[in-house]
């Protein structure tokens, strides 16, 4: 990737020589530059070229000079971040106003809950797979763009089925729109373990720009998209032993409290209680 100053201090010292045409990949000006070079006009050049670098702005420098892959995969999760965003406000506007005329038709309201407290419900089948409840709802939540809801409810999801392969790659999306790639290359992984097989759309989505856009994709990718095994292992109990210090940081507290009156032996108890569930 090219860097806007480093190519005007080339232009300013070396400009004669065109080192700064080569060093922004055209050769063909650089070799330009050289046949110039016994009339002077390649240092006149390359002073220009040095002032009009310093001056450009740092997207058209990109525009002009890195439109590799790196680069474009950073400007297209850029762009897709701008665009979830302006998609969710307009969207949180949408939700307002029909709100607002919902709460201006309370008889079409209690209407409504009348029918669904009339309409029968349907037994389902025994030998039908029960639905996760956690699992739909954080895909809506994940659609409206209320990522640290949604990733809540692909949590409780994944406590109710850990080995689901869309609640793992959808809750990989939303760590990755938060970004927060070790978690979303954690259930990348565990998606892949049990059987996800669309790599392409790992290399694709959109959504997980963020994580394509990680040093370690590289590793990842040649690993089979799989987390390697040690750091598998590693993930697990940071979570544990996160929750047992703050389990203990309350528990001293409480003591505290009680050492010092606050609080009575039977208040203790209660709360201790509570704490241990």
């Amino acid at each position: 990737m090219k860097d806007k100053n480093t190519a005007a201090l080339f232009a300013l010292f070396l400009g004669w020589l065109g080192i700064h045409r080569f060093y922004l990949r055209q050769p063909g000006l650089g070799v330009l530059y050289l046949i110039l070079l016994g009339t002077g006009i390649s240092v006149i050049l390359g002073i220009i070229d040095a002032i009009v670098l310093l001056a450009m702005d740092p997207e058209e420098f990109d525009r002009r000079y890195n439109d590799d892959n790196e680069s474009g995969e950073h400007d297209r999760y850029r762009r897709y971040r701008k665009e979830r965003s302006d998609y969710r406000r307009r969207g949180s506007q949408t939700d307002e106003r029909r709100s607002r005329s919902s709460s201006s038709h309370p008889r079409r309201r209690q209407s409504q809950r009348s029918q669904r407290r009339t309409t029968p419900t349907r037994r389902q089948p025994s030998n039908r797979k029960r639905v996760n409840p956690y699992k739909q709802s954080g895909i809506k939540k994940y659609k409206d763009f209320d990522l640290e809801a949604a990733i809540e409810d692909f949590k409780k999801g994944l406590e109710i089925d850990p080995n689901d392969i869309s609640l793992n790659f959808n809750i990989a999306c939303a760590y990755s729109l938060t970004e927060k790639a070790d978690l979303a290359y954690y259930h990348l992984s565990q998606a892949v373990e049990n059987g996800f097989k669309d790599f392409e759309k790992i290399k694709t989505h959109d959504d997980l720009a963020y994580v394509r856009i990680q040093e370690q994709f590289d590793e990842f990718e040649e690993n089979g998209f799989r987390v390697k095994q040690e750091n598998l292992q590693l993930e697990a109990p940071k979570e544990d032993l996160l929750s047992d210090d703050i389990l203990l940081s309350q528990l001293n507290r409480l003591a505290e409290l009680r050492e010092k009156g606050l609080i009575t032996e039977k208040e203790f108890d209660i709360e201790k209680k509570k704490l241990m569930r």
